[in-house]
């Protein structure tokens, strides 16, 4: 399965994304998740199969979760402990 995919970021919360299907656009989102989302700033369309190569996800899941749901939220990348601990004014760390 092939698609055509818009791609819209969060104007509320850094590095998060919907993907939904081009043709549908945002109507199969849930109200609730529009509202957390903030409003949605499209950032480009692209034709989306299975074997695209993507940075943070499998092309099949995002696939999947905009046939049934009609979109995939892609959410900031968790942070991990050591990232917070370069910006720590801990003398242990060695950084301020």
């Amino acid at each position: 399965m092939k698609k055509i995919c818009s791609v819209f970021k969060s104007s509320k919360k850094d590095e998060m994304y919907i993907y939904v299907d081009k043709a549908e656009q945002l109507k199969r989102v849930p109200e609730p998740l529009l509202k957390m989302f903030g409003a949605p700033i499209h950032v480009f369309d692209m034709l989306l199969t299975p074997e695209k190569e993507m940075a943070r996800v499998e092309a099949d899941k995002v696939l999947e979760d905009i046939r049934e749901k009609g979109y995939f939220l892609q959410m900031p990348p968790a942070k991990d402990d050591y990232m917070l601990d370069l910006h720590s004014d801990r003398p242990e760390t060695g950084v301020r």
